[in-house]
């Protein structure tokens, strides 16, 4: 069984690229909509035992704990890598012999079963990694117990986990894990897999 650590940035900074396509008074709602179907997905994963998210914002906070989620604020308040290791030491200070997986919180289409999919894989490698639908960043990277997670997340954050010696997971027909958000055309992409109720209320809202 694993623990997931999902880092949020606070909302009013969150998925910045997307106002050109959302507008920015819709974007932080969004934000908030693809880390709650991500966080949904997560904890109705057989594969999860824990989800653990890092964010310092209080309303995630409240929304994403009310979905099972346990929050951590973000000490370091060091970027995306210093908050997924800051996660996953707590995770490990409490549980030394845990499995973690960093797991990005832009996945709106996430779907459990094939979540279980990717980390069940994970689990044959001492470090693994997925890469995002691009094949240029990483939507999740993967630590055996008595491992370092090691994340090097942020743009061609895929070379970066090779380099490191992490596995990269050659799974087909996970598309829901690799679907990340940043742009209207992920967006796009996201609902015609088929994103979750949270952001799907929000983009139908949008449009009405």
């Amino acid at each position: 069984m694993w623990t997931l650590v999902v880092p949020l940035k606070p909302l009013e900074r969150a998925k910045s690229r997307l106002s050109a396509a959302s507008g920015e008074a819709l974007r932080p709602g969004l934000a908030l909509a693809f880390a709650q179907d991500t966080v949904a997905a997560s904890v109705a994963c057989t594969a999860v035992r824990d989800v653990v998210v890092v964010t310092d914002d209080p309303l995630a906070g409240r929304e994403l704990s009310a979905l099972g989620a346990r929050v951590l604020p973000d000490t370091p308040d060091g970027g995306l890598n210093a908050a997924l290791a800051h996660g996953a030491e707590v995770v490990r200070t409490a549980e030394p012999h845990s499995a973690v997986a960093a797991l990005n919180a832009d996945l709106p289409a996430l779907r459990p079963m094939e979540l279980a999919q990717v980390l069940n894989t994970a689990s044959r490698f001492p470090r693994a990694f997925l890469a995002d639908a691009a094949g240029i960043g990483t939507t999740l990277l993967s630590a055996l117990p008595g491992v370092a997670l090691a994340p090097a997340f942020g743009g061609e954050s895929r070379g970066r986990h090779l380099a490191s010696g992490a596995v990269e997971i050659p799974l087909s027909g996970v598309d829901s894990v690799r679907r990340d958000v940043d742009t209207g055309a992920d967006l796009a992409e996201a609902i015609a897999l088929g994103v979750g109720s949270y952001t799907l209320r929000v983009f139908e809202a949008s449009r009405a």
